[in-house]
Parts: C-alpha cells; structure tokens; sequence
C-alpha cells in the first residue's frame, strides 16, 4: 500500500512544542518534509536542527496573512509542493463569563485573541494553503492535499472559566464539514481531532498531585495521552482516503466534569 505520510511535504503549525512537534517529529522520522511553523519568539529553529535536514523553521503568527503566505512559499521554494496541513496553534484564557465575586465580567479583548488566533488562524491557514495544495497532481482517487485541525474535548464539554476557549474549538469543529464541502471537489481532504487530556507543556507545569488526578479521570486508558498518540492519528488520516469533513475525539472515553 502507498503511504503518503512517508512521500509527503507537510506544514505543521504550532511545531515548535506539544502535540505540533510530536506531529512534526513523526513525519520526520518517515521521511517526509516538514515546514515547521511557530511563533518567532518559540524554541521552533533548535527544534527544525534536532528534526533534521528535511524540516524547515519558519517564524509564523498563524492570524497574519503574510506570515502565512511566506511559509507557503518555503514549502513550494524549497520542496516543490503542500501535501499536508496540520493545524496545532492555539491559546487559551482562564476567565469566567462574569466574575460575581470582583464583579467584573469577562474581557472582551481576550475573548476576542482566543477565536482570532485559534478559529481565525486556523481558517487563515486552511484558505491560504488550500490553493497550494490544489497545484497537485491528483493521485488515482483524486486527492490533491489533506487538512487536519485541532480541537478539542472543550467543543463539547467546555469547563467553567473556558467560555472563549470552547466557543474557539467549537468552530473549528463547526467548519470542517462546510469546508470539507468547498474543498472535497478540488482533491483536498478536512479532518479534525478533538484531543482530551495530553502530557503537553501546559499540563506538565501543574504539579504531580494535580497531573495525577487528571490521569485519573480518564476512564480508559487512565492516563495522560501522548502527543505522539496524537501524531499517530493525524498518520492515520493522512493515509486514510475516505476520512474526510468530520471530528475524531480522542480522549480515552473522557467527558468533561464542569
């Protein structure tokens, strides 16, 4: 069988940490060429060296349309095409919609950076990309390129002082099938993974007592996923050619207490 994950050209965004560098690592170690996309400020070049010669840093705010466009160009300048677009940037803000006790309700302007850098940047990306991709040769089923986003369990089951956040991935989950639909007749693919409880930098800076009783609320396995369990997914899409305009959880049977 054809793996596409090993022949592809992939951008990943947010590449630099998380569940972006297992992803970007994994198609790595296949062999296929990576343009990993972080913010200037990350950690994404010594990351790109230790990935070896086939990965590519490019500073990259996912909101910005010339940052975009420029990570594009490396892909088609450097290695000749855009297979795969992963979709890993994101942010998150801790804030109640009103806050009873200090008696001030939720920033807008926050609430605003979340669904810009994490719905906006996500469709800015998925539009701009889509035109690379669609330069393809199509293979025998018509494929051209393949788009995997990122959401989260909070689409669903969104927890107190997470307003901005859910309502962020709930868009993304919201328009994977819209986009799927735009796409699906040009040769693109759209899939999107709702991850639930990850070892990833924003829960390793919790204390052992808190990671513990988070691993411990997941009923199966009991444990914090891997990001490269992540990758694996995003592998399987990529080389799956009917997955397409839908969102996978992957929790471990998770379903999120208020």
């Amino acid at each position: 069988m054809f793996d596409m994950f090993e022949t592809a050209v992939a951008l990943v965004t947010g590449g630099a940490s998380g569940l972006g560098r297992a992803t970007a690592e994994r198609f790595a170690k296949a062999g296929a060429r990576v343009v990993l996309c972080d913010l200037k400020s990350s950690n994404g070049e010594e990351v790109s060296k230790e990935l070896g010669s086939n990965t590519v840093f490019v500073p990259v705010d996912v909101t910005s349309e010339a940052d975009v466009t420029h990570a594009l160009k490396v892909a088609k300048d450097k290695f000749g095409r855009l297979d795969v677009v992963v979709n890993c940037a994101g942010i998150v803000v801790a804030s109640k919609t009103y806050n009873f006790d200090e008696k001030s309700p939720h920033k807008l302007e926050d609430f605003a950076r979340v669904l810009t850098v994490n719905t906006v940047g996500t469709f800015n990306v998925i539009r701009l990309a889509a035109g690379l991709m669609g330069e393809n040769q199509p293979n025998a089923d018509g494929q051209r390129g393949v788009i995997v986003n990122t959401a989260s369990l909070a689409a669903y089951e969104g927890q107190i002082g997470r307003v901005a956040y859910a309502a962020s991935k709930g868009a993304i989950v919201s328009m994977t099938l819209p986009i799927a639909r735009d796409l699906g007749p040009h040769g693109i693919r759209i899939m999107t993974i709702a991850p639930g409880l990850f070892d990833t930098p924003i829960l390793q800076s919790l204390p052992d007592e808190a990671r513990a009783f988070l691993a411990k609320s997941v009923p199966f396995p009991q444990r914090l996923g891997n990001p490269d369990e992540f990758a694996q997914l995003v592998e399987s899409i990529v080389n799956n050619p009917l997955l397409n305009g839908e969102t996978i959880r992957l929790d471990g049977a998770l379903r999120m207490m208020p």
